[in-house]
């Protein structure tokens, strides 16, 4: 990645085997800015990416093959690769996400008033109208092991109410982390980073993510006046347990870094004990 300092803006999306959600994904984004958008769909080696390189030409956008399944933060980084040095600005979003109408000049406004700020993350729907704590908390040690621990046999629990931030999602606040299935980044900060971290496959590049971002002295901030919604897709079906191994591994990847002390050894240890519970636990349910 090389440094920029243009303020055009482009939206970034990953497709595998996204047939289903994609179309309404790219129809939303001509709505969502009044500027003129580059969006580009990065795919994973999808089967159908032969339609889904239709679907995305046909809609005005570009599409990259990144030639195997690198996961999701590393097709971001790609298609983020292809950017024009002009570009200052990049909305990461997943496909089976859908943007309300002035979504993305909504988070824009809300970056260029604050230098400081480093990411905006809209509220994000779930299809019956709820809102997803899409703005969270660092996992820490208290309550990474609470919620990793109680999540799925006491949702009520303090540890994971708090990580969730769960409340009021009317407020423009910060946040630890903003939510990868929505979140627009400034492009320097993305250049200074090296992008996602492609160790993570899937789940918690967006935690990595937001956790370097304040390293560097920025803010994540949630902006409730920009919505989108959450509609969900197909591609991921039948892969259960991959999804969830997946989960806790890369949840351990990232605490384990976060505490990377020789002599915090033993927390590392009890980390990993916690995990392998509960993905017993969800296993079992």
């Amino acid at each position: 990645m090389t440094g920029t300092s243009g303020d055009r803006t482009a939206i970034v999306t990953v497709s595998y085997n996204s047939d289903d959600v994609l179309g309404p994904f790219l129809a939303s984004t001509r709505a969502a800015s009044t500027q003129d958008v580059e969006v580009v769909v990065a795919d994973n080696d999808s089967a159908s990416a032969a339609h889904l390189r239709e679907v995305t030409e046909a809609a005005g956008a570009r599409f990259v093959a990144v030639g195997a399944n690198l996961g999701y933060g590393g097709a971001v980084n790609r298609a983020v690769d292809t950017l024009d040095p002009d570009v200052g600005w990049v909305l990461v979003s997943n496909p089976d996400v859908v943007l309300e109408p002035a979504a993305l000049d909504r988070m824009l406004d809300t970056a260029r008033a604050d230098p400081t700020i480093g990411s905006v993350g809209p509220k994000l729907l779930e299809p019956n109208g709820d809102v997803y704590p899409s703005a969270r908390l660092l996992p820490s040690l208290r309550t990474g092991l609470g919620h990793a621990v109680f999540a799925n046999v006491w949702q009520g629990n303090p540890w994971t109410r708090r990580y969730r931030q769960d409340g009021d999602h009317s407020t423009r606040r910060d946040a630890g982390w903003l939510s990868g299935a929505c979140v627009l980044v400034r492009r320097d900060v993305l250049d200074r980073l090296g992008g996602f971290d492609e160790g993570y496959f899937m789940y918690f590049e967006d935690v990595d993510l937001g956790w370097r971002i304040g390293r560097l002295g920025l803010r994540n901030v949630f902006e409730p006046a920009a919505t989108a919604t959450h509609i969900g897709g197909t591609a991921t079906q039948g892969s259960s347990e991959r999804m969830r191994r997946a989960h806790h591994e890369s949840a351990y990847r990232f605490l384990a870094q976060k505490y990377s002390a020789w002599w915090l050894w033993p927390l590392r240890v009890a980390l990993r004990t916690a995990l392998a519970i509960r993905a017993r636990a969800t296993h079992t349910r």
